[in-house]
């Protein structure tokens, strides 16, 4: 086997980082910082708990991507200093230190670049993903309930911080639907690409046959509203009903008629929220999704015009995208990107960076086509 061209291969590396580091653009990382920390010094911040809770999540997130860049400055002097250290010993062993320190960085370089391509209009916001149960019974409950737990294990892994706003339990098992907030930025860039028909294939543990069974969910995935996007619903387009909330098999958990369900009497988009102790505070949620819905919806709306009026009104994104099979073999493959792993379990505990970053990648590609 050749020996590596350390020299060659940190040149490259030390180009790249170059270019992420004119699109993150470290100085400005640092300006933004002192003024947060300063918002985030103000005796009175807590008054306000939903803007202290924006303040030092945008610390937090600046403080992360400065630490990120200026790290992988640093381990890339290491690496050098390591090489260094390695020849003029002649110690194998410190050389495949070296080598695996290489891997390791053209790894997170990677994946540092696909976050310089997360550009669009809303890719900086907070997400909110719905799943829904779809085709297959109580196989797409489950399924369902897996692809939640698959969301929250990613969120959980990278540290951010997520709410569960609504959940809507099927009557044998799983649900019928959920809706959860990431709340960090570039939630939206990085979960956008997930937005589509999930397709499970499995030996249904429901079926005392031991058949194999087919089943599907949707997941939506719209950027978190902002008090600059100027949704504003008049009171008569919405329709307000309230229940009392439910917890799995239909069991009461609420005494009092706290959850909210708004209809958009134009669009006919529902939202409902039962998560939150008042009905105030699920009212309040609601809304906000609602807006939200609706601003992506303003969005798609007007990429559809444009695509028209250029002749163009090709569906980038298929109805289903990702398939997660666990028999008759093992095996998660995106359809869009082809991007395929061989451990299913891995991917439903969370492991999914790879499928996003192909997404990322793959609608960049898409978008410099259309």
């Amino acid at each position: 086997m050749a020996a590596t061209d350390f020299p060659t291969e940190i040149s490259a590396l030390r180009t790249t980082l170059g270019t992420i580091s004119a699109v993150v653009d470290p100085d400005g990382l640092r300006a933004k910082i002192a003024d947060l920390s300063e918002q985030a010094a103000a005796p009175d911040l807590w008054d306000d708990q939903e803007k202290a809770q924006q303040v030092t999540s945008a610390l937090s997130h600046a403080q992360n991507e400065l630490e990120r860049v200026t790290g992988m400055h640093q381990r890339l002097e290491d690496l050098e200093t390591l090489v260094e250290m390695a020849e003029e010993e002649d110690d194998a062993e410190t050389m495949a230190d070296a080598e695996a320190e290489l891997v390791a960085l053209k790894k997170d370089l990677d994946a540092m670049e696909v976050r310089t391509l997360l550009s669009g209009e809303y890719d900086s916001r907070e997400a909110v993903v719905t799943i829904r149960s779809g085709a297959g019974g109580v196989d797409a409950a489950d399924f369902a309930e897996m692809l939640l737990r698959m969301y929250l294990r990613w969120a959980e892994r990278h540290g951010y911080p997520t709410q569960v706003l609504d959940t809507s339990y099927a009557e044998e098992a799983g649900l019928k639907s959920a809706t959860f907030e990431v709340k960090v930025p570039y939630a939206f860039g990085n979960l956008s690409v997930e937005a589509g028909t999930h397709r499970l294939v499995r030996i249904s543990p429901f079926d005392n046959q031991g058949r194999r069974q087919t089943s599907f969910a949707a997941v939506e995935v719209v950027p978190l509203i902002e008090q600059t996007d100027h949704i504003d619903i008049p009171e008569n387009e919405i329709k307000v009903d309230v229940f009392r909330s439910s917890g799995p098999g239909g069991q009461s958990v609420n005494t009092t008629d706290s959850a909210v369900r708004l209809t958009h009497l134009p669009t006919g988009i529902v939202v409902s929220m039962q998560n939150e102790k008042s009905q105030i505070q699920n009212r309040a949620a609601a809304l906000r999704v609602l807006q939200s819905r609706l601003l992506l919806l303003r969005q798609e709306e007007e990429r559809a015009t444009k695509k028209e009026l250029a002749g163009d009104i090709k569906a980038s994104w298929g109805d289903q995208m990702r398939s997660y099979v666990l028999q008759p073999y093992q095996m998660v493959k995106d359809l869009r990107t082809e991007h395929e792993v061989g451990n299913p379990a891995a991917v439903f505990d969370g492991d999914i960076d790879g499928f996003i970053e192909a997404g990322i990648r793959w609608r960049q590609g898409v978008g410099a086509q259309s």
